[in-house]
């Protein structure tokens, strides 16, 4: 069915589409990266609806978004339409139309993947922030600006780009940074709306390149447990909530149907979610009656008219696919002429690489990277008596090192060398080659400055060889020598050294956790262009670190694990222990949320309910009670979608928080919750909320959290359909734990 075109549809590259990018970088619309038009006239460039051809009522302000599409569409030969549907829209000088660019990268600033952007003009930089699984370490919803979708295999060499492995906060990531982007009011078309943001991949998407499986031929195996439990909330939550008007479909298959040709999916997606964006992807007839709008790539512009003749799409299905594509290009105030009179008609060079950004990147960076350990309080150290530093490590004065993937050209980077250098002075060593550390050759010159210096830092982790878009990890150990290098380094240092870990997966660092040797340890992700200087301020004890893993840092032992298999929930008479936090049943080495600071914090309840009744006396089908069905185990519960009085449930829970460190802290506060009773399928926790406070030296500050007991305190059955058992459920705060019962 889905070998109907030239070659497997699957093998097809789809690369990928992003409109996170300000409007000044889009390369064929308004300002031209690439264009050597002065920062005063960022617009003088073609563009849309310009005179003579202002009077099409397309162009026409005043009309509906719906009603100036379907004028532009109406106006388009069948040819015009068919060379639309790609990301390299072309031109049409009768209509006024310049050529337009869909494909442009800002994962976590402006990147240099798609052919939208070019660093080769006027604007040589922008800023650089770290990679979206450290900016989600600092769970901090306001410092949060990427799409994520929730993780499940450590090994997946995108891991990097995601919000980590709990859905609830890959859902909240998604929602921040969709407003962040696009803001909250689309209705104008007046240019106010600056970008148009976009939820990918749609979904399951979770390996790369393993073994005999590839993405754009594996099938994804997803249970309706999992898909409603784990895979589908990002998803919703970017589209319900944060309102994105791009939603990109995966390479993969889901149950044996391609992501991007899977009517159920993309049409859901409009039907449920209230979708009212456009959607990328590829395979002609299927896909676009599937519900996809535009191919990054050729494929549609080459093939649709012979789909056409062979019966299998209609034009109005074509015309259905640009009524989205347009609909989003005039809420961009694409076609109300020219741009300098718009809301950000001004923007030019001079607003890029500003403090402001910059002091961004700064903080995102120092609020996401994790103290994972620190014995006798080796950090921070003190430039009182400590007078002399060695650096050792490939990465360690190679700031390329600090972005990860769909990383661009950062406005100043400098590397950790350079970062702790103003601080005390500092020798350097590589110690190996490069990151997959194949020779010892170095080791010498490593330990030979390490005996020479009070403090040692020793710069370990992975880099794009070892994880990246199309190559995923075989492996959760250090590459190559780098355990033996830091073995040498430590046993030669007279004092315990500090470990800095780079990369976006998770590391098995046990040998340096229980090494004496080896004081402290901290993940910094890949920080950006910043991450030297933050790195050195941590150190130092200008910033006291408080940012918590947003993924389970697994053992060796979990790469017998097959990657091919999606199943979260462990399976004990096949020997799976499961994925992530809230289902594995296997040994961790740093669990999901541990994270320490320089300061002492501890908890107390406040107030609290214990008892939580449900009104028995309506249904949302009626005037009928309730009813209670009880699960495999004998637990009552009832199906959320037939409580009527959820906004009644809702309660608070004060939390006072205690800072008896001394010295302030960014204090990240994470309440889990579970039934108190053993429910087959059920996690064996889940996050709830979190926050971030200030806490000063030596003081409290209360938070309060909002619970929803229909959202917080339900589960999925193995049908994916969403039940609140009834009985006692848990909140966990640490080692706190207060039980609510919840009946009827």
């Amino acid at each position: 069915m889905f070998q109907k075109w030239p070659g497997n549809w699957n093998a097809i590259i789809i690369t990928l589409i992003f409109l996170k990018l300000l409007i000044i970088f889009n390369r064929k619309s308004l300002f031209p990266i690439t264009s050597t038009a002065p920062s005063s006239q960022p617009f003088k460039s073609n563009f849309s609806c310009a005179p003579p051809h202002h009077s099409y009522p397309f162009c026409n302000t005043s009309l509906p978004i719906k009603t100036r599409a379907q004028s532009l569409i109406s106006l388009l030969t069948l040819h015009e339409k068919i060379q639309l549907l790609a990301n390299n829209a072309s031109a049409i000088s009768r209509l006024g139309l310049s050529a337009y660019e869909w494909w442009s990268e800002s994962l976590h600033g402006i990147a240099s993947n798609g052919p939208g952007v070019s660093f080769s003009g006027p604007i040589r930089a922008a800023t650089s922030f770290p990679q979206v699984l450290l900016t989600t370490a600092s769970f901090n919803r306001s410092l949060w600006f990427s799409v994520g979708r929730a993780i499940g295999d450590p090994r997946w060499g995108r891991g990097q780009e995601t919000s980590g492995e709990d859905p609830m906060v890959a859902s909240a990531y998604a929602v921040e940074y969709v407003k962040g982007l696009q803001g909250e009011d689309l209705v104008g078309g007046d240019g106010g709306f600056m970008v148009s943001a976009c939820c990918k991949h749609y979904t399951a998407y979770d390996l790369e390149n393993w073994g005999d499986f590839h993405r754009f031929s594996f099938n994804a195996m997803v249970s309706k447990q999992d898909m409603e439990d784990t895979y589908q909330p990002p998803f919703q939550s970017c589209i319900e909530e944060g309102g994105a008007t791009c939603l990109m479909c995966s390479y993969n298959r889901v149950n044996g149907v391609p992501s991007c040709a899977d009517p159920d999916l993309l049409q859901r997606a409009r039907r449920d979610w209230g979708f009212k964006g456009y959607a990328p992807e590829d395979a002609v007839a299927d896909v676009i009656k599937a519900g996809m709008d535009i191919d990054c790539g050729t494929y549609l512009s080459r093939y649709t008219q012979l789909a056409l003749e062979q019966g299998q799409i209609r034009e109005e299905d074509i015309n259905r696919a640009l009524s989205n594509l347009f609909s989003v290009q005039l809420l961009l105030g694409l076609f109300n002429g020219d741009p300098s009179g718009g809301h950000f008609g001004k923007l030019g060079r001079e607003d890029v690489c500003t403090l402001e950004h910059k002091k961004l990147a700064i903080d995102a960076a120092r609020q996401g990277i994790v103290l994972l350990k620190n014995d006798k309080n080796l950090l921070p150290l003190k430039q009182t008596t400590i007078t002399s530093l060695a650096i050792i490590g490939p990465s360690a004065n190679d700031s390329s090192q600090l972005g990860g993937d769909y990383t661009g050209v950062p406005c100043n980077p400098i590397s950790l060398f350079e970062g702790l250098r103003p601080y005390i002075k500092t020798t350097y060593a590589s110690g190996c080659g490069d990151t997959r550390c194949n020779s010892s050759d170095g080791f010498a010159e490593a330990v030979r400055i390490s005996t020479e210096a009070d403090a040692v830092v020793v710069v370990a982790g992975l880099d794009l060889s070892q994880e990246d878009e199309e190559r995923d990890r075989t492996s959760l150990l250090l590459p190559g020598k780098q355990m033996d290098l830091i073995s040498a380094v430590s046993s030669a240092s007279e004092r315990p050294i500090i470990l800095i870990l780079l990369g976006g997966g998770p590391i098995d660092v046990s040998f340096a956790k229980v090494n004496p040797q080896i004081g402290s340890i901290l993940w910094i992700g890949y920080p950006g262009e910043a991450g030297g200087q933050v790195v050195a301020e941590i150190i130092f004890g200008e910033f006291n670190p408080g940012g918590r893993l947003p993924i389970t840092w697994y053992p060796e032992s979990f790469s017998s694990v097959p990657m091919n298999d999606m199943s979260l929930r462990p399976d004990p008479s096949q020997g799976y222990p499961g994925r992530t936090y809230r289902f594995y049943t296997g040994e961790v080495v740093y669990e999901f949320g541990y994270g320490l600071t320089y300061s002492n914090i501890t908890y107390k309840f406040i107030s609290v309910p214990d008892n939580i009744t449900i009104l028995n006396t309506t249904s949302k089908s009626g005037p009928s009670k309730l009813t209670t069905h009880k699960t495999l185990d004998g637990i009552d519960y009832i199906q959320v979608n037939d409580i009527a009085s959820c906004n009644l449930l809702k309660f608070e829970v004060q939390i006072s928080v205690f800072n008896h460190g001394d010295m302030d802290a960014s204090h990240v506060i994470m309440l889990f919750g579970r039934a108190s009773t053993s429910i087959r399928g059920a996690p064996r926790k889940t996050l709830i909320e979190f926050t971030r406070v200030h806490t000063e030296s030596l003081n409290a500050v209360q938070v309060n959290i909002g619970i929803d007991p229909c959202k917080h305190f339900s589960i999925v059955n193995d049908d994916g359909v969403k039940i609140l058992p009834l009985g006692n459920h848990l909140l966990m705060l640490e080692r706190l734990e207060h039980s609510i019962s919840v009946g009827l």
